[in-house]
């Protein structure tokens, strides 16, 4: 999709992304990544029951003792939903965060897997973020599995991915084949264009949806409340995206 700003994709995408969120008690999101914190506040403003872990939120974090509390916090089940980038992410659900290449003499380094692993394995829903959109970043099999999309059969694992977000459409993930359906193409994208510029094959059906876009109340939130309590965490984010006065 062409978007005529930034701030209209991020809105777009915070919105199909807070949709991804119904149901969850509690969400974390972690350090730079303004648009699933965008769509987690969005999902606190719908349901403001639902607890917010928002790195670099002074509000929306709860935790004292850094990451060492927030894995345990996770450990203990009480963390029901989590959103995951990845330089690379394969049609397994695999997802690289390492490395590019050989992994003796990489073409690119990444920052590194962190906590990856655990946190995709435990947090019983992993929303996979994306806003790129190629086979650069989707690819046929990850040349590095910092967290594995599926495991070996017998092994007890609470948590997993359930969907992969990108900048063009939305698939889900079918955990007991280890492989992701077209749930969603977003407006200005075909099913060609998606087969196109995706790495890794991936069922869908004879109509795919159109990904629903954000309706009014979500824009006056985003244009107030939320809008002001984003420009606290990320305010380079915020003035690049909508600038002063700008409409989301």
């Amino acid at each position: 999709m062409s978007w005529a700003s930034e701030g209209e994709r991020a809105a777009f995408l915070a919105c199909a992304l807070a949709g991804l969120f119904e149901g969850a008690r509690s969400i974390a999101i972690g350090a730079n990544s303004p648009i699933p914190a965008m769509a987690a506040l969005l999902a606190k403003a719908r349901h403001p029951e639902t607890k917010l872990i928002v790195q670099g939120s002074a509000e929306h974090n709860f935790f004292t003792g850094g990451g060492a509390e927030q894995f345990d916090f996770v450990a203990q089940g009480r963390l029901d939903a989590f959103v995951l980038g990845g330089a690379q992410i394969d049609g397994q659900g695999n997802v690289n965060l390492v490395a590019a290449g050989d992994y003796a003499r990489p073409r690119t380094r990444f920052p590194g897997s962190f906590g990856a692993a655990f946190v995709y394995y435990m947090i019983p829903r992993v929303i996979l973020f994306s806003i790129e959109h190629s086979p650069r970043v989707l690819v046929p099999r990850v040349d590095f599995i910092s967290a594995p999309g599926a495991g070996p059969p017998g092994l007890h694992r609470p948590g997993g991915p359930t969907h992969l977000l990108t900048g063009k459409a939305l698939f889900a993930f079918d955990r007991e084949h280890a492989a992701f359906h077209l749930e969603s193409v977003h407006p200005g994208s075909t099913v060609d264009q998606i087969i196109a510029e995706t790495g890794f094959a991936f069922e869908h059906p004879d109509h795919v949806e159109t990904t629903p876009g954000p309706s009014r109340r979500d824009r006056e939130l985003l244009r107030g409340k939320i809008g002001a309590e984003l420009s606290a965490i990320y305010p380079d984010f915020m003035s690049r995206a909508y600038g002063t006065g700008a409409d989301t």
